[in-house]
């Protein structure tokens, strides 16, 4: 009997957990993973703090993928530097931009305060930006657009706070900061009307045509404070949804014309991809490689990227701390054989683009 009771209490513990965080909708997946490359023994890190894209998160609440992209990024940078290279990423499924900062980047700083640390990456804001499109999808009568407007200066706040928190934080000795801004997941399924009416038109509006501008407005904010605070910024939006061939012709790659120019005006930025190139844009469900090839980067939730690797324990269960040989010890011409066929894979060779000087061992 009292075997029983415990099995019992066990199972309501469980119950309560689950409970517990569907009701939060955020759920803790920190993971340490370090690229064990033979004949050295330096070992460097990269501190990666986001929500679940970071978390390399797959629907479960128990496991992550292995290869999400800052430890795609950690192979590349082990083959660039030749040294171990430990991807410790702290992350929080759901969690909106200043969760993030608060409760990972500021409350969890000891991490890229290591003297191994060489990289510290992050990314924010789509859970912002996800919330508030729900949110704008369920109202009828008169469309409200100040839910969408709240989350567009509450990424622009936190982004800015988080880069000046990590500038006056981070190890001395970090060579390369960096900030992946959004890619648009549904943007196929937002090509829809709204159930609201646009208070000046009276008429139904199309989701997707509300939602890109404040989109492009997010990410030019983050590539833009990237700019002027020190930090690179990764293109997540211009690799995931530009095709890697030139489809309208304008003797440009699709995903290479989408990207972010620096000191473009945000007026300039927005316009260039809501109006000149809108095109050109896809659904990174069917990313083109080519004019008749295409890889699917997102998974069937419509949300997280896709990955390959397998995945390691991380969420209700506890976190993964472990090693592993790379997979790809050398690059041609800074590319893995794979590196446009999954979206984490795509996200993490968008991170390596713009590496420092290999540090000294």
């Amino acid at each position: 009997m009292q075997a029983k009771s415990y099995a019992k209490r066990g199972w309501l513990v469980i119950l309560a957990l689950l409970g517990g965080a569907a009701a939060a909708n955020t759920l803790t997946q920190n993971v340490s993973w370090t690229i064990d490359r033979a004949q050295t023994s330096t070992k460097l890190r990269i501190v990666a703090y986001g929500d679940s894209i970071y978390a390399g998160y797959n629907g479960s609440v128990y496991s992550v993928a292995k290869y999400a992209a800052p430890t795609v990024d950690a192979e590349y940078l082990s083959a660039l530097w030749k040294a171990d290279i430990e991807s410790v990423r702290r992350t929080k499924s759901g969690a909106v931009a200043e969760d993030i900062y608060r409760n990972k980047i500021v409350a969890e700083r000891s991490h890229m305060q290591a003297s191994n640390t060489r990289v510290v990456t992050f990314e924010m804001c789509g859970n912002d930006g996800l919330q508030a499109r729900t949110a704008f999808k369920r109202q009828t009568g008169t469309c409200n657009y100040a839910g969408l407007e709240a989350a567009v200066a509450s990424c622009q706040t936190y982004v800015a706070a988080a880069m000046d928190f990590i500038n006056a934080n981070a190890y001395p000795g970090t060579q390369l900061k960096i900030v992946s801004n959004l890619y648009y997941p549904g943007y196929a399924a937002d090509n829809v009307q709204s159930s609201c009416t646009d208070p000046t038109s009276g008429t139904r509006v199309n989701v997707q045509d509300v939602l890109l501008p404040r989109v492009a407005r997010m990410n030019w904010s983050m590539c833009e404070l990237a700019r002027l605070k020190g930090f690179r910024c990764t293109d997540s939006f211009a690799q995931y949804m530009g095709a890697d061939y030139d489809s309208n012709g304008d003797g440009v790659v699709d995903s290479d014309a989408l990207r972010y120019l620096p000191g473009e005006t945000e007026a300039a930025y927005v316009s260039r991809i809501t109006t000149t190139l809108r095109a050109t844009i896809r659904d990174a469900n069917a990313h083109f490689a080519t004019a008749s090839s295409s890889y699917d980067y997102i998974q069937s939730d419509d949300t997280h990227p896709t990955y390959t690797g397998g995945t390691v324990s991380s969420g209700l269960f506890g976190s993964t701390t472990g090693s592993g040989a790379p997979r790809y010890t050398s690059f041609t011409d800074g590319k893995s054989p794979i590196w446009n066929r999954y979206g984490h894979e795509r996200m993490g060779w968008g991170l390596s683009t713009a590496p420092p000087v290999p540090p000294a061992p």
